[in-house]
C-alpha cells in the first residue's frame, strides 16, 4: 500500500471500484493516513479571469461560444482585480489562488504577459498560485515557472476512448503534451476529470489508468461531478449518485496515494454526510467561493462550518512543496517565441454537440 505504482491496469481498477463499499473505504482511509493528515484539507478559491467565448465543443461547458447558455462573458481581468480577489480568497482561509481563461491554448502576447504578472502578485502574497489556460508550449511553461507558477491544470476529462464522445476540437494526445511540457519545468501537475457524462465505469478506471502511468502521477487530481447547464449537449445527463463519488474518491486515493485528490464541481448537490464520506475516503482538498469558474458552489461560510463540525483544519500553503521564486519580467531567461503550435483538431462530428450548437434558446 505505500508503494507507487505505475502499471495499473484498467481490470484491477474496475475490480477496486467495485468492491463491498465498507471495504473500499477502510482500505482508502488506510491509504490516506500513510501518506496524508486525514484531518487536514487544502481549501483552494477558482478565479475566471477570462470568461465564455472559447473555440472549442467541450460537451460539458458553458463557456464555449457555439452553446446557447446563459454565461456572461468577460475580457481578461486586470492585475489589480486578480489581486483584489486573491486577498479576498486568503483572508476566507484559501491558501491557493487558481486563474482559468477560456483559451483553447495560450499564444504569446500582452494578454499572456498579463497572466504571468498576475502569477507574480499572487506568489509574492505568499498563496500558491494554478493556472488553467488551456494547451501550452514547453517555453510558455518554462515562463509561467519564472513567475512563480505552483502548479498547472490540464484535465484528461475522461478515459481516452469516451473523451472522442465529449470533444471533437482537440485530441487526447494534446493534453498529455501540455501536461508533459509541465513537467519539464518544476511546476506541479493538477489533472482529473469529471464524472456523470453519460461515461461508463470502464471509461472512469480508464482516466485513472491514464494518470496513474503518468511518471510522476500529478500531484493533485480534481474528481468533479458534472454540473448540467442549459444550453449545453449534456443538459439532460442526471445528477451523479453521491455513492459515485465517493467511490470514484475512493479508488484515486488507493491508486494514487501520494496525490491531492480534489473534490470539485458538483458540491452544491452533495450533503455535509457525502461531502464528510468523501474526505474519509481520502479527498483532502475543496475549492471555496460562490462560484467554481461559472457553476454554482457552496459558500465559503458553510465549509467553515462543516470544517468545523468535521474537525477538519485547512491546509496552509507550500506544505507539499517550497514555494517557488518569483522572477521579474526584465530579468526573464525566457522570452516571448511568438509560437504557434500545431495543436490537432480531429473534426469528428458529435451528434449531440453538433444539435446543441444549432438549437436556439
Amino acid at each position: 500500500m505505500n508503494t507507487i505504482r505505475h502499471n495499473w491496469t484498467k481490470e484491477e481498477i474496475i475490480a477496486l471500484y467495485n468492491k463491498p463499499l465498507m471495504d473500499l473505504l477502510y482500505e482508502a482511509a488506510s491509504a490516506h493516513r500513510l501518506f496524508h493528515n486525514p484531518n487536514v484539507v487544502q481549501v483552494s478559491t477558482l478565479l475566471s479571469i477570462k470568461t465564455g467565448g472559447c473555440p472549442e465543443d467541450c460537451g460539458y461547458c458553458p463557456q464555449a461560444a457555439r452553446y446557447h447558455t446563459n454565461i456572461e462573458g468577460n475580457d481578461l481581468m486586470t492585475v489589480s482585480q486578480v489581486k483584489a480577489q486573491a486577498l479576498r480568497a486568503k483572508s476566507s482561509g484559501s491558501s491557493r489562488v487558481c486563474m482559468g481563461a477560456a483559451w483553447r491554448n495560450v499564444k504569446d502576447g500582452p494578454e499572456f504577459d498579463q497572466v504571468l504578472e498576475m502569477v507574480r502578485t499572487i506568489n509574492k502574497l505568499d498563496m500558491e498560485v494554478c493556472c488553467t489556460l488551456g494547451m501550452i508550449t514547453e517555453n510558455q511553461a518554462k515562463r509561467l515557472a519564472e513567475a512563480g507558477l505552483y502548479a498547472y491544470n490540464h484535465n484528461l476529462d475522461s478515459s481516452e476512448e469516451y473523451y472522442k464522445e465529449v470533444i471533437s476540437t482537440r485530441g487526447y494526445e494534446d493534453r498529455l503534451q501540455t501536461i508533459d511540457n509541465v513537467r519539464k519545468t518544476n511546476v506541479t501537475v493538477c489533472s482529473g476529470g469529471i464524472i456523470g457524462m453519460g461515461e461508463s465505469v470502464e471509461d472512469r478506471a480508464g482516466m485513472l489508468v491514464a494518470l496513474a502511468s503518468l511518471n510522476p502521477q500529478p500531484e493533485s487530481v480534481p474528481i468533479n461531478a458534472l454540473v448540467a447547464v442549459e444550453g449545453t449537449p449534456m443538459e439532460n445527463e442526471k445528477p451523479v449518485e453521491i455513492w459515485d463519488m465517493v467511490r470514484m474518491v475512493a479508488t484515486t486515493r488507493i491508486v494514487m496515494p501520494e496525490t491531492q485528490v480534489r473534490l470539485s464541481a458538483g458540491r452544491t448537490e452533495m450533503s455535509r454526510e457525502g461531502q464528510a464520506m468523501c474526505f474519509f475516503a481520502g479527498a483532502n482538498s475543496i475549492f471555496a467561493g460562490d462560484k467554481l469558474l461559472t457553476t454554482p458552489n457552496p459558500d465559503v461560510n458553510e465549509d467553515m462550518k462543516m470544517f468545523d463540525l468535521l474537525g477538519l483544519q485547512p491546509q496552509k500553503p507550500f506544505i507539499k512543496k517550497m514555494q517557488p521564486e518569483t522572477i521579474e519580467a526584465e530579468n526573464s531567461q525566457y522570452q516571448t517565441l511568438g509560437e504557434k503550435p500545431k495543436w490537432s483538431r480531429p473534426g469528428h462530428v458529435i451528434e449531440r454537440n453538433l444539435e446543441a450548437s444549432t438549437k436556439r434558446k
